[in-house]
């Protein structure tokens, strides 16, 4: 971008099933990023009287001053949410990620409808940033993969319960086992009841990404750079053997895109 367009402000959101991620872009350089506990009954007023200070701190003081609003959602009910906290406190239409926008990337799958916002995200950006093929491993509330062919066409992907929610269905449907935090292990024999449940957590969780991704390069050949992203991708990356990269801004990136490609 150029001239006025230099200081263009945007302000992107990633609403997810537990957390919605927010990024502020001013002209390309993002100048700040938080997180807020994604709440279906939290009205259009409570995400305003929550998200507006935290602008204020990076140096948006007036939201009339931003110049677009971006948002992909895995929550519809909280569309309208949106859309009115978008009108009321912006005095901007937000412009969300679905069907009939231009992302600028081949959907090959059977019904690209069916695709998740936040993973046709996080492919564009992954392509623009890393080239293609790539693939995608985003570790929120589900762990989503997600491929782009080495012609940059997104072809598909796989959907696994999240790290969290497999640790707390262990929890719950076993009477005498506890809640652990969710980190590396420092052994993986855990000489406790607390400590074997983590290691299992854990490397039973790294299994699992490493084995899901030497499927995919037996089935697909050379998938390119493998980058991890989500909240709990750094702590993964620590044990897998075949994620390359984590890039904890990867959405933003992708949302600043597909702005771009729609303004």
């Amino acid at each position: 971008m150029s001239g006025a367009g230099d200081t263009e402000l945007l302000v992107a959101l990633d609403v997810g099933n537990t957390q919605t991620v927010v990024g502020c872009y001013r002209g390309d350089d993002l100048i700040g990023h938080f997180r807020l506990s994604t709440d279906r009954e939290r009205t259009p007023d409570e995400y305003g009287a929550l998200l507006l200070p935290l602008l204020a701190r990076i140096g948006v003081g007036d939201p009339e001053s931003v110049d677009g609003l971006v948002i992909s959602s895995v929550v519809p009910p909280l569309r309208p949410t949106f859309e009115r906290l978008g009108w009321e406190y912006f005095r901007r239409r937000p412009l969300f990620v679905e069907p009939g926008i231009r992302t600028g990337l081949p959907i090959r799958y059977e019904n690209p409808s069916e695709v998740g916002a936040d993973r046709i995200v996080n492919a564009v950006a992954a392509r623009s940033l890393y080239g293609s093929p790539v693939v995608v491993v985003d570790f929120g509330t589900a762990t989503t993969f997600d491929v782009v062919n080495d012609a940059g066409e997104y072809v598909g992907g796989l959907i696994a319960p999240g790290i969290a929610i497999s640790a707390e269905a262990l929890f719950a449907q076993a009477s005498r086992l506890y809640r652990v935090d969710l980190r590396k292990p420092d052994e993986v024999v855990g000489r406790n009841t607390g400590a074997a449940m983590q290691s299992g957590i854990y490397w039973g969780y790294i299994g699992l990404v490493d084995g899901l991704l030497e499927r995919l390069r037996e089935e697909r050949g050379e998938l390119g750079r493998v980058i991890a992203t989500g909240g709990h991708a750094e702590m993964i990356a620590e044990g897998s053997r075949l994620l390359d990269e984590v890039d904890p801004l990867l959405t933003f990136v992708g949302l600043k895109i597909i702005h771009d490609l729609n303004r």
